[in-house]
């Protein structure tokens, strides 16, 4: 087997426009908890791009709401509202975005679950919950999407992580665990599915500005920590996470895969001594 290294020819500047990098025109994305904080603006970033965004989440009022947004921009949304731990659920909503649009291109796996509970307080209940959300319905729908995705030329499955995965927190051992698991998994999805064109990654958002974690910053004592850590001294805002999602979704990411992103304003890098 031999490779042609890539010379530069001027038709190749009109590629390697933005637009054009990270164009995903024709494709087709599934978005899970796309009516929360950040999986509105991951399927506004998707449909920016000229996906067509299958939006699945819980509440059907909700998904609507952002939905509706996102249309107003021309945007090509098909709301499929559902409970991702009810029987069937997953080939439920692969179903729905075939019977729609025939495909399925980009998976981003961004629903998920926490319960702040202290090991000695976790109950089984909370890590049932926590698995199924975060781990189990995850693998699920990636194998179903992969499975369509190999009938074509490929695709990209996002998982949305934690920065949990990477350091330990308080009240949180459950929820990091199983995160950290998800993280795990795209590197085994990726070697198992990379002769199929499937790219598989991690995305890893630090501590957000969301309306669940509004009470975490606003807190007198966990705020001020939280501030205190990050090297941007300012929470993360949603839209910050799309950037990286649409590389990883896009032609701009074809040679990336199995990995894990921090996008966290430098929460794991450390503290200056003189913060």
């Amino acid at each position: 087997m031999s490779w042609m290294q890539d010379e530069l020819e001027a038709d190749d500047m009109v590629a390697l426009r933005p637009q054009n990098l990270f164009d995903l025109s024709g494709k087709v994305a599934i978005v899970t908890g796309a009516a929360g904080g950040l999986g509105s603006w991951i399927s506004a970033g998707l449909a920016a791009s000229g996906a067509s965004v299958v939006m699945t989440d819980l509440s059907a009022g909700a998904i609507d709401r952002t939905a509706s947004a996102i249309r107003k921009a021309g945007a090509d949304i098909l709301e499929v509202a559902c409970d991702l731990t009810a029987e069937n659920a997953p080939a439920g909503i692969v179903e729905a975005a075939l019977a729609r649009y025939g495909r399925v291109d980009v998976l981003v796996n961004n629903a998920g679950a926490n319960r702040r509970e202290r090991i000695f307080d976790v109950q089984e209940e909370s890590w049932e919950l926590i698995a199924n959300l975060n781990l189990k319905i995850p693998f699920e729908l990636s194998r179903k999407c992969a499975g369509e995705m190999a009938k074509g030329s490929g695709g990209s499955i996002i998982h949305v992580g934690s920065l949990n995965n990477a350091i330990g927190l308080q009240g949180v051992s459950v929820y990091g665990a199983h995160k950290a698991a998800m993280c795990q998994l795209a590197k085994s999805m990726s070697v198992e599915w990379a002769s199929l064109g499937i790219r598989v990654n991690a995305i890893c958002p630090g501590f957000m500005l969301t309306p669940l974690s509004e009470p975490l910053w606003q807190d007198p004592k966990r705020g001020p920590w939280l501030l205190e850590r990050s090297l941007l001294k300012r929470p993360g805002y949603p839209r910050e996470i799309v950037g990286i999602c649409l590389l990883l979704a896009s032609e701009a990411g074809s040679f990336m895969t199995g990995q894990t992103y921090y996008v966290d304003g430098g929460w794991l890098a450390g503290t200056p001594w003189d913060a």
